[in-house]
């Protein structure tokens, strides 16, 4: 495992001691140049949480992946440039159910940095693009929208806003204990199975494009967003290997079988049952 390797994946050729600016640049880059994806849940690649096979996989194999596996190598990458910087755990709002994921649903990061704390996730997909200082009520808008974080009960809750002032769209909440990349094992082998999970249920790879806007394929779909347009284009499955490598850099190791099922909501038990924080504190 080679940091000056892992710089020159995410393309980052800026200054690396721990300051705010490397950490936005480092931040920045990975999310350009990593996808989110779920391709090995599909392509018979079973994902474990050990630091060498993600390093091989995003690395050297140019892949991406989901939150354990991009946020866990980037923790990694942190911490040997002398962030200090933990790992957090999360639970995110499904988009198509509308409801929380388990807990350790999410891994997400921590930063710290003089008096300041920030949080840091390359592993979420339609997110933030610079990591965001950690102050409930605080509107922080950036290129990738405006984000606002919420606590309550020792919950922070993260959320888009439409507009600045406006009422926020929560996507997901998390505590401040401190887990390391162990700590979601059990998570991870859920997501590669559970019918209540997006990487289960759907095929896809992800990344925003330079310029603004976001091009991801799903199932039998090539979808491109760009503010409030969106256009989509149907795909053959023999079309799709050579998509993922032109479009994505991803060259599967295994014959993808694609998938865009409908997901179920969590079980009763899987969910927490308070409703999420609002961010008046």
């Amino acid at each position: 495992m080679d940091v000056a390797a892992y710089l020159s994946r995410i393309g980052y050729r800026g200054p690396t001691e721990p300051t705010l600016e490397t950490l936005r640049g480092l931040h920045r880059c990975h999310l350009f140049a990593v996808p989110f994806e779920s391709l090995s849940v599909h392509c018979g690649e079973p994902i474990t949480l050990a630091l060498p096979l993600l390093y091989n996989k995003i690395v050297r194999r140019r892949r991406g992946g989901f939150c354990y596996e991009t946020n866990g190598l980037f923790l990694w990458l942190l911490r040997a440039l002398g962030f200090c910087a933990a790992g957090l755990a999360g639970r995110v709002r499904n988009r198509f159910t509308g409801r929380l994921g388990p807990p350790r649903d999410h891994l997400v990061l921590l930063a710290r940095l003089g008096g300041q704390r920030l949080l840091c996730d390359v592993g979420f997909g339609d997110g933030f693009l610079e990591p965001l200082r950690l102050e409930p009520g605080l509107e922080q808008p950036q290129e990738g929208g405006t984000f606002r974080l919420g606590l309550a009960g020792g919950v922070w809750a993260l959320e888009r806003l439409r507009a600045p002032g406006e009422d926020g769209r929560l996507l997901y909440t998390f505590t401040l204990e401190e887990r390391e990349l162990g700590d979601f094992a059990a998570m991870c082998r859920y997501h590669q199975r559970a019918p209540s999970s997006v990487f289960a249920c759907k095929s896809f790879c992800s990344r925003p494009q330079p310029g603004g806007g976001r091009l991801t394929y799903m199932g039998w779909r090539l979808i491109a967003t760009r503010g409030e347009e969106r256009t989509e284009t149907p795909l053959q499955p023999h079309q799709i290997p050579a998509l993922l490598q032109r479009l994505f850099g991803a060259q599967l190791s295994g014959t993808l079988v694609p998938k865009d099922q409908d997901i179920q909501p969590p079980p009763e038990g899987e969910e927490m049952g308070p409703a999420p924080p609002t961010p008046t504190e």
